[in-house]
């Protein structure tokens, strides 16, 4: 099964997640948004990549739920 992928980034509102071109969710607060995309990814039952952006656009972190799906063989 392909994994999801949605990215949280700065927009001229506060902050959104997308998915394929499409937004999700939005909110005023980075870590506001990045808790409740989190908490939608770990019940979805999909794999799911969270990709979390800077304000500038680079990517500050990437999360996999779950955790077994992350392609990679060490904690990260």
């Amino acid at each position: 099964m392909p994994t999801k992928r949605i990215d949280v980034v700065k927009s001229a509102s506060g902050w959104t997640a997308k998915s394929g071109g499409q937004e999700l969710m939005s909110a005023a607060r980075k870590d506001d948004l990045v808790r409740q995309v989190a908490q939608r990814a770990r019940t979805s039952g999909e794999p799911t990549s969270l990709r979390i952006h800077k304000v500038n656009g680079t990517l500050q972190e990437e999360r996999t739920y779950p955790r077994s799906a992350d392609p990679r063989s060490h904690r990260g």
